[in-house]
């Protein structure tokens, strides 16, 4: 007769499968990509409140936007680093458990949410922009960050309550690196047909209903990027919204392999690797594609850098 878990305390994660030496490798790898999330999006969240010419409605949103990885990267990963770096399987509580999973959905829920309301904001700045200003106002913009930061919060606390009010009676072991939904639904001895289908449509509701106004949005830029009529003029649109287009492919791409599926409790490999993909490897790339071709985030990081050096030399 299983053990009955309904009312444990703690979970254990058994994390990457592999030798020490494999451990080894991994864990320098995601503690260097970790370090360098980190210093990017500071970067970049510093460079937004310290320059005058960053304070733009789409660099307020990147800011936030950073806010958001950063806090995503860190409820996943210092625990990920820590299996890596002990040898054998590691002990969450309960409310640990929660908490995390609550944060890492809640969180992911606020980003998608943003990456909306950034692709309305490039649709008003390349479809219109003599109204920009009036649009797009500092109001606007603090209402609409706030919405997204109290949605993704309220959203997620059913789900989240709705998950440990199962009674897991099979095991108390989850095969991932962090407390990941599917697999607490898998451990779960109820029936989870039902909840696994409702967690399904409301996965489906937050991505779909935050990628509608981006494709609407791109739809709508595209269509005025080609009606200019100089190959520089198009260029120059485009290259106003090509990194938040890049983010969205990459963003929505990674979540809707992981999250959008019927089956909850697919294979434990299939959503260690695309969990991996959307809590380490999306946010070590956000900071190079929003800064790397953005000239005017490069001219205001230099300026900034000869402040920083010559503050120092004296």
């Amino acid at each position: 007769m299983p053990k009955n878990y309904s009312r444990a305390v703690e979970f254990v994660l058994l994390g990457f499968p592999g030798s020490r030496e494999l451990h080894s490798l991994l864990f320098v790898t995601f503690f260097c990509l970790y370090l360098v999330t980190l210093m990017g999006n500071m970067v970049i969240i510093l460079m937004v409140c310290v320059d005058k010419r960053l304070h733009s409605p789409m660099y307020f949103f990147l800011g936030h936007l950073s806010v958001l990885e950063i806090l995503i990267t860190t409820v996943i990963i210092p625990l990920m680093l820590r299996g890596l770096m002990l040898p054998g399987m590691q002990v969450i509580s309960l409310a640990a458990c929660s908490a995390q999973l609550y944060l890492y959905l809640s969180l992911g829920t606020c980003e998608l949410t943003l990456l909306g309301a950034m692709a309305v904001d490039r649709y008003v700045a390349v479809c219109n922009p003599l109204r920009y200003s009036v649009i797009m106002s500092s109001h606007t913009c603090i209402w609409v960050v706030v919405v997204s930061w109290l949605f993704g919060f309220l959203f997620q606390i059913w789900p989240v309550y709705a998950t440990f009010q199962l009674t897991f009676c099979k095991s108390n072991i989850l095969d991932h690196f962090f407390c990941d939904r599917g697999q607490l639904l898998k451990q779960s001895c109820n029936d989870t047909r039902l909840a696994e289908f409702v967690l399904f449509l409301m996965a489906v509701f937050i991505i779909v209903g935050s990628l509608v106004p981006t494709i609407f949005s791109y739809s709508y830029i595209i269509s005025t990027i080609l009606k200019i009529p100089t190959a520089s003029g198009r260029g120059k649109a485009f290259s106003t919204c090509a990194s938040h287009f890049t983010c969205v492919v990459i963003g929505y791409g990674t979540c809707l392999f992981l999250y959008v599926k019927p089956k909850q409790t697919q294979a434990a490999e299939y959503n260690r690797i695309a969990s991996v993909m959307v809590s380490v490897v999306t946010p070590f790339l956000l900071p190079f594609i929003f800064t790397l071709r953005n000239e005017k985030f490069i001219e205001a990081f230099r300026d900034v850098l000869r402040r920083c050096l010559r503050l120092l030399k004296d």
